[in-house]
């Protein structure tokens, strides 16, 4: 979308303030990003322009084009604070050169496809025989096993089997992210430009333990990484598109002791990844990691636009339901959902146009109290995001309803982030 020049505004560094990323797959959604920010966001530092590279391949869209598009959205809007510029979900050094090229200020780096993902569930025999094959790459291990640290409230035990544990979890994973730090700070202050890094290590089954939280942080901070934020995998379920699924107050107490770790360490922000519609827990987030946080959203500015297309073009919105449930079990592949195409009925089995919006784009504000999920009809749409934006006719068809009733779009979300942005400043109150 990005076809005007760059405006006179340049992405910072947020340091530790509190943070929240907006994702947008599309291009216009800054204006309501603002708007929210301007509603409820005091306290709040806000990244524009946020979006991983698997994102921008499945919308067809560059580094440059989602920074320009964020960029105009904020002059257009007069937003008057700072922004950050989130390059996301860094797997390669070409990853690195285009988002710094495009003005990024804020590198996530992702070593998940060094992380072995079943490492939790070897047998100790297994385990083993897995670290004996990169025991060459961890020569950390014996530096920590049989150690106890404190850390504030928290004794992080390192006993000997969950360094090996840990190995072999992510020791090759720690190796790439140590050299994408390397080369972020090598391209940064060649160029004399100013940096952060968050480290992300979500992408697992099972939550990251204490002991891993710490090791993975001490390397990567000994090596000289300027590390601002760091998303471990968390206890309960991130389900994309809907709400926390897990007891919130385990989650706090779990989140406090990651904290401690991040405090004794960094100070450093916890990130939460996956973070869209996950308002039961976003006090206790805030509240557990003392303010020094960070929350990503990407997939439900998307889905509020197609709230846009389902209350201005009807036959448009029953069409893009009948394309994502064709493409949903396929494109579900990388996303953690539970949603099934048979647990929503079809668009032409559902007559009353504001009954299939609630089908299918239900918010939080609707779920039963305790049930802490949405109908599956949100996820399909989520998954299939890239599939329907890179189609011929529905991708522009969705764009021309968006230009075409910006205030819509405008109002939805604002009206959706201010409750995001609402939910978290009530943990810092």
């Amino acid at each position: 979308m990005a076809t005007e020049a760059a405006p006179q505004v340049r992405a910072v560094t947020l340091g530790l303030a509190p943070s929240f990323g907006f994702g947008d797959r599309i291009g216009l959604a800054t204006p309501g990003h603002v708007a929210a920010m301007v509603r409820n966001g005091a306290g709040i530092e806000p990244i524009f322009a946020q979006q991983s590279i698997r994102e921008m391949e499945r919308t067809n869209r560059s580094p440059t084009e989602v920074m320009h598009d964020a960029l105009h959205g904020m002059v257009a809007s007069a937003w008057s604070g700072g922004t950050g510029a989130d390059a996301d979900h860094l797997k390669t050094i070409a990853d690195v050169d285009a988002t710094h090229a495009a003005g990024y200020t804020f590198y996530t780096i992702d070593p998940s496809d060094y992380v072995d993902e079943h490492a939790d569930s070897y047998d100790e025999a297994t385990l083993r025989a897995k670290f004996a094959d990169i025991r060459d790459q961890t020569g950390w291990v014996a530096r920590y096993q049989d150690r106890q640290v404190t850390c504030g409230a928290t004794t992080v035990t390192f006993d000997e089997l969950a360094c090996v544990r840990c190995a072999v979890k992510y020791g090759r994973a720690i190796g790439h992210a140590l050299m994408l730090g390397d080369y972020i700070r090598t391209v940064n202050e060649a160029a004399g430009t100013d940096y952060e890094i968050e480290l992300s290590v979500d992408e697992t089954e099972q939550p990251t333990t204490l002991a891993e939280h710490y090791i993975v942080a001490e390397l990567c901070i000994e090596s000289g990484m300027k590390l601002v934020s760091l998303a471990p995998r968390y206890i309960g379920d991130f389900e994309k598109g809907v709400d926390y699924k897990g007891d919130v107050a385990a989650l706090e107490h779990a989140l406090g002791q990651h904290a401690d770790i991040a405090d004794a360490l960094g100070p450093y922000k916890l990130s939460l990844h996956s973070g869209s519609d996950k308002l039961s827990m976003y006090p206790a987030f805030a509240r557990a990691s003392r303010g020094r946080f960070h929350v990503k959203t990407a997939g439900t500015s998307y889905l509020e636009a197609l709230r846009v297309v389902a209350r201005h073009d009807q036959a448009l919105f029953r069409r893009i339901i009948g394309f994502a449930r064709a493409r949903y079990d396929t494109d579900k592949a990388t996303y953690h959902v539970s949603a099934t195409v048979a647990g929503v009925p079809p668009a032409e089995a559902v007559a009353d146009a504001t009954e299939l919006e609630h089908l299918y784009l239900e918010r939080w504000d609707r779920v039963p109290e305790g049930n802490g999920f949405t109908q599956p009809g949100r996820q399909i749409l989520h998954c299939t995001f890239g599939s329907t934006l890179r189609d011929a006719e529905l991708g522009p068809a969705i764009v021309a309803v968006l230009r075409a009733h910006p205030d819509t779009y405008g109002e939805v979300l604002a009206d959706h982030f201010a409750r995001h942005l609402g939910a978290l400043r009530a943990g810092l109150s």
